[in-house]
Parts: C-alpha cells; sequence; structure tokens
C-alpha cells in the first residue's frame, strides 16, 4: 500500500549550507552533533542503547523547546532495546514540532517502532528495513522478577506492533508474522508496505573535472 502525505515531501533533501571543518586534534563527533543540532537534525545511529535513546530524546525534546520548525531525525540503528526506543518514541509523540525521519543504512529491530512513530518517513533509496522482534535484554533477579519483565517485554512489543499497524496500515496478523520472521525490506519494498512514504531521487549530477 503506497501512503502519501496530502502535501508530498520534495525528493530531494534540501541544500544544507557546508559544514566548517572540526577543529584539528579534536574529537569530531561532540563536533559534528553540534553542527547538525543548529540545523535541527538529530542523530540516532548504532544499536539502540538506553544511552542513545537517552541523547536522542534530549535533543528532539531540547529542539522542540527551541521553535516549531521542522526536525530531522536521521536512523540508522539495526537493532536495539525495547524499552529504548519508547524513551524515543515517548519524546515524539509529545513534540509539538513537525518531526520527518530519515532512514540512513538499516533500520530493524526495536529502532523500526522509533521510524513509524515519525509525522514524515523518508528513506535514502539504498536504506534497508529489517522487521525482527528486539532482542530481550539479559533478566537476572528472582523467579518472580524474571517472570515480570517477561511480561513488560510482551506489553511493549504489542505496543511495537500496533505503532507499526498504524503507520502502514497492514492487518496485524501480518506484521506480527513479518516480526516472527525477520523480513527484510528494501527502501520500495517498505514504500510498497506503507512504512516509508518517501524514497529520495538522486539529486542532480554534480559536474566534474575542468571544462
Amino acid at each position: 500500500m503506497d501512503i502519501r502525505l496530502a502535501a508530498d515531501p520534495p525528493r530531494h533533501l534540501p541544500p544544507q549550507p557546508p559544514v566548517p571543518p572540526p577543529p584539528p586534534g579534536g574529537d569530531p563527533a561532540p563536533w559534528l552533533e553540534e553542527r547538525l543540532f543548529d540545523r535541527r537534525v538529530v542523530l540516532l545511529s548504532g544499536p539502540l542503547t538506553q544511552a542513545a535513546a537517552t541523547r536522542a530524546a534530549a535533543a528532539l525534546l531540547t529542539l522542540d523547546a527551541l521553535g516549531t520548525d521542522p526536525v530531522r531525525l536521521h536512523i540508522g540503528a539495526g537493532e536495539g532495546e525495547l524499552t529504548a526506543a519508547f524513551t524515543v518514541i515517548d519524546a515524539l509523540d509529545a513534540m509539538q514540532a513537525p518531526v520527518q525521519a530519515l532512514a540512513v543504512g538499516e533500520v530493524g529491530g526495536a529502532a523500526i517502532g522509533v521510524y513509524a512513530a515519525a509525522g514524515q518517513r523518508l528513506a535514502y533509496p539504498h536504506s534497508r528495513f529489517r522487521l525482527a522482534e528486539p532482542k530481550v535484554a539479559g533478566v537476572a533477579g528472582t523467579a518472580d522478577e524474571v517472570v515480570a519483565a517477561a511480561g513488560r517485554y510482551l506489553r511493549d512489543l504489542e505496543d511495537l506492533v500496533l505503532r507499526v499497524v498504524a503507520a502502514t496500515g497492514q492487518q496485524r496478523s501480518r506484521v506480527e508474522d513479518d516480526l516472527a520472521a525477520g523480513r527484510t525490506l528494501t527502501a520500495d519494498q517498505a514504500r510498497e508496505y506503507g512504512l516509508v512514504q518517501t524514497v529520495l531521487s538522486p539529486g542532480p549530477p554534480r559536474s566534474g573535472g575542468k571544462e
């Protein structure tokens, strides 16, 4: 099913001013996040841990407090913790500013729920989406504590399924089957599935070399 926004977002990423080089000898990660933050861009990459989710949620809510211009959330997380995913999802639900989620590389497991929660969902042409049940984090404690943790996981997993159902319009049984099977979708397949709203087209070719 091909879901489109009432006003289709642009097929090309809007032009951005060049980012100045990092200071020599410094760690580029904080510098890069700071520059992107100034452009209302938040990165969520690598395994979706609770620490990464907390940083992303804080950045999203801060940008929301600073203004109502759109925020772009770049997601490239192939796996992660279910509780961490809902830390970001709760922040997205609380925001007034519109959020555009852009899939970069692979988005899978718990991160699928974060992507599905965004108001606008874009993807690069070579993005991949892995519909898979998130792994259960290590649980320790008494038998009662383990049972309680299992119950919380199942409730969160159900919420994840419902998020994907709401975003895609697919039947719940199909989403559950796809998550159980670990189905992988290309960007175009994910658009047909209803998860992606727009696959970004390549930009115009850049002139290279000398005349």
